[in-house]
């Protein structure tokens, strides 16, 4: 797929942590957070259509609303819901997308020199890690510490599921 083509999510209140994992995966993921009731509904509904987007939910009547703009996710835990949606979406995330993104804010993640980070991050970190991203939407930094390793080995998992339940 080409940047063109990767599709756009806006994921549901009752998926905060999917929308997580899917920018992880490197995917352009509105989390809009929870607006209750039918007020909440119209507005993932608009963001979907306005942005063509795909509303991710576990709300039959809301992705009934959203007809081909919709996904419906039943599974309850999180490496479930991913792997229902990687199935569901027909996804193929690239290794190079992994990570790309700010897992709090849905931005582009951008390069950032050891020396711009010094006062944000710890001393230790700046001494053992050389590689630092940073996020312009909200400010936060990221480095390939033992946290990305497990959120790494963690997708790993789940995409090693879907492989083996499609093959």
């Amino acid at each position: 797929m080409t940047p063109a083509e990767t599709p756009r999510f806006v994921v549901d209140a009752m998926l905060g942590r999917l929308a997580r994992w899917l920018r992880a995966l490197g995917y352009d993921t509105l989390y809009p957070g929870p607006t209750p009731g039918p007020a909440g509904d119209r507005r993932l509904l608009a963001l979907a259509h306005a942005e063509d987007r795909v509303l991710i939910t576990r709300d039959r009547m809301l992705a009934r609303l959203a007809a081909e703009r919709g996904c419906l996710i039943a599974a309850g835990a999180l490496d479930d819901q991913l792997v229902e949606a990687l199935e569901r979406l027909a996804l193929s995330p690239d290794d190079a997308r992994r990570l790309s993104r700010c897992l709090e804010c849905n931005a582009e993640l951008e390069p950032r020199t050891r020396e711009a980070c010094r006062d944000v991050v710890p001393e230790h970190v700046l001494a053992t890690q050389s590689s630092f991203a940073g996020c312009p939407g909200c400010g936060r930094v990221y480095w390939a510490g033992t946290h990305a390793d497990r959120m790494m080995e963690r997708l790993a998992r789940v995409l090693a599921r879907c492989q083996a339940q499609s093959g």
